[in-house]
């Protein structure tokens, strides 16, 4: 299935979502208010979710004069790749980390964190960023990026609903049921969150190998991205990222690994079996 066809999917999913949670806490008339937050929240996701997400992480955009050494490093490997250069930006945390978002090759943008600029050698860089370009080439940073508003959104929505029956709010089924409506939105406040990671699953895991792949081609260098792999998981789970469970699944690895909820709801595949599929070699030979 093309990711233009996963994008199309989701954010009807997302627009049916919020139908019924309208229905539920306002009839017709909220289901009316749903609609018109729908269409404003597709609209947003497929245009803006890209600066929404880095944003969020306080991406500060970077000139060549900047850090000659990233932008050259990318400039190569899209001539390479044969896309247009992308914007860059720096994530100022020690973490090292990086991702990649926007709508197609023509409107990409690539973040990496400061940590990932001191801890990685030259290769291991290129493989990183190679990474994040093999996101580009296979189409993954739309998904990606809509998924990641989705998520927040249901994950909001969730929250106001339930806040909404505490305060005032009286919906049919309120009436119907007696206060059951305070315990269905109890209900959403706990499950919506967990809908929103299986979006994230969802779109996640495969497209992770994907750019792995992608990524040591281009390169023609896979042991230099396996060793950056190893290095980023080591360090990040000395020092994890702050970062949104619904934005997780867009970094090269989980900024989470500190957290206890990351491990339950992990949207990246294992490093030692990435490190293995790129190697041909279990993770602790390499």
């Amino acid at each position: 299935m093309g990711n233009f066809l996963k994008t199309t999917i989701l954010l009807a999913a997302m627009t049916g979502l919020l139908l019924l949670i309208g229905d539920y806490f306002g009839g017709q008339q909220g289901m009316l208010i749903a609609f018109v937050v729908a269409a404003i929240l597709n609209f947003v996701s497929y245009f803006f979710s890209d600066k929404i997400a880095l944003a969020l992480y306080s991406a500060q955009p970077v000139s060549r004069e900047e850090l000659p050494r990233l932008y050259t490093i990318v400039e190569r490997l899209t001539q390479k790749m044969g896309y247009p250069m992308p914007k860059l930006y720096v994530i100022p945390t020690d973490s090292p980390n990086a991702f990649a978002t926007g709508r197609n090759p023509s409107h990409a943008s690539v973040a990496v964190t400061r940590g990932i600029l001191t801890l990685l050698d030259e290769e291991e860089l290129e493989g990183v960023l190679a990474h994040e370009l093999g996101h580009v080439r296979n189409r993954d940073i739309l998904i990606s990026s809509v998924a990641a508003t989705i998520a927040g959104a249901i994950t909001m929505l969730a929250r106001m609903g339930y806040y909404a029956s505490l305060f005032g709010g009286s919906s049919r089924d309120d009436r119907d049921r007696g206060g059951g409506g305070a315990i269905g939105a109890l209900l959403m406040l706990f499950l919506a969150p967990i809908a929103a990671t299986l979006i994230q699953l969802a779109v996640s895991r495969s497209r992770e190998y994907g750019a792995d792949e992608t990524g040591a081609h281009v390169t023609g260098n896979p042991y230099a991205l396996a060793r950056a792999l190893q290095k980023l998981d080591t360090y990040s789970k000395r020092r994890p990222m702050v970062a949104t469970p619904t934005t997780a699944h867009l970094f090269i690895v989980q900024p989470l690994a500190g957290v206890d909820f990351a491990s339950l709801f992990s949207t990246h595949p294992p490093i030692a079996k990435r490190i293995e599929r790129l190697t041909g070699r279990p993770a602790e030979l390499l």
